[in-house]
């Protein structure tokens, strides 16, 4: 199957592209890693306003319908630009709430899913399997946390905990809080939010590996050695393609899952762009040399997200578990 991206979508990418590269994100991701998190909430709006969670819900809740390739379009940009904030975590309170408003619980979605889709609330969740912290609830305006087939929006979270990446801020929620919903259809919901949150992770992997590729070639042209660019070594050029089948591979497994939303195929996609980002972020490192390891240079800001986020809503071992499974 050959899959393309329609023009509409193309031209939602570029919109995307174009409104998150006036937004100084790198200036964004320090301000947020440092604790202010005032520059990205003002980002957060006009992400949300562009459309982009309204993609995670449905129409009667102001969404714009469940639309997962354009989701997958929109997390790829966002990755690429390396915004900072509980992205995914938001795209699986949609989704959560969605799905229980399918199975007759429409009190939770009616109260907080409008606000998800405006941008007006940003949501972190803590689902069962998606690793024992909470990112950014410090910085989110709802807290869902998930346990014993109860879902409570928690009264708020712990200390926060240090991070590979300092713009992944990570706690815990704190215990009680109001329930919002419980029994046996909360597993269904928790597994349909998981696969939506694992597509926009997968979709944020392969953004980061495109950006750290571009970033990387970008450098080797420049830097020169022995009075040539040392982008001509084979050497260099050899780890470069090796990064780029990498993520060309990735991309139709995104799309591909995009369209299925197959727990299997987006599992699939999910340890793919991970990887691909993994080997991404080593690449760039290697070939930006000793440069490569500071904290001014704008790069590593990209290659500190690139390890946690390959390890978010499923390891590579979970995820491959999942495809077996699947």
């Amino acid at each position: 199957m050959r899959f393309l991206l329609t023009s509409e979508q193309r031209a939602f990418a570029r919109s995307l592209d174009a409104m998150l590269a006036a937004a100084d994100t790198p200036a964004v991701v320090r301000a947020w890693g440092a604790g202010d998190a005032a520059p990205g909430r003002a980002l957060w709006s006009r992400v949300a306003g562009a459309g982009v969670f309204a993609l995670a819900a449905p129409e009667e809740y102001e969404g714009a319908g469940l639309l997962p390739v354009e989701l997958a379009v929109a997390f790829v940009e966002l990755g690429r630009h390396a915004m900072p904030g509980p992205l995914v975590e938001t795209v699986a309170a949609c989704t959560l709430l969605a799905r229980l408003a399918e199975l007759g619980e429409q009190g939770p979605a009616k109260r907080l899913l409008p606000g998800l889709v405006s941008g007006a609330c940003a949501a972190s969740v803590l689902f069962p399997g998606a690793g024992p912290y909470a990112l950014d609830a410090d910085a989110a305006d709802a807290l869902l946390a998930v346990a014993d087939q109860e879902v409570r929006l928690a009264p708020g979270h712990g200390l926060v905990q240090p991070s590979a990446d300092p713009a992944r801020r990570l706690s815990r929620p704190l215990p009680g809080g109001e329930l919002l919903a419980s029994g046996p259809r909360l597993t269904d919901a928790v597994r349909h939010a998981t696969t939506w949150a694992r597509l926009a992770a997968a979709g944020q992997c392969l953004g980061i590996a495109e950006a750290l590729l571009a970033r990387t070639v970008a450098y080797v042209r420049q830097r020169t050695q022995f009075g040539v660019p040392v982008g001509s070594f084979q050497a260099v050029k050899h780890r470069l393609a090796d990064t780029l089948v990498a993520v060309e591979f990735a991309r139709p497994l995104l799309y591909g899952a995009a369209l299925t939303l197959s727990p299997a195929e987006v599992a699939a996609a999910k340890v793919t762009a991970g990887e691909a980002a993994y080997a991404a972020a080593r690449t760039a490192l290697q070939l930006h040399g000793a440069v490569g390891y500071t904290q001014e240079l704008d790069v590593s800001l990209w290659l500190r997200k690139a390890r946690p986020l390959r390890d978010a809503w499923g390891t590579p071992s979970q995820c491959r578990a999942a495809v077996l499974d699947g």
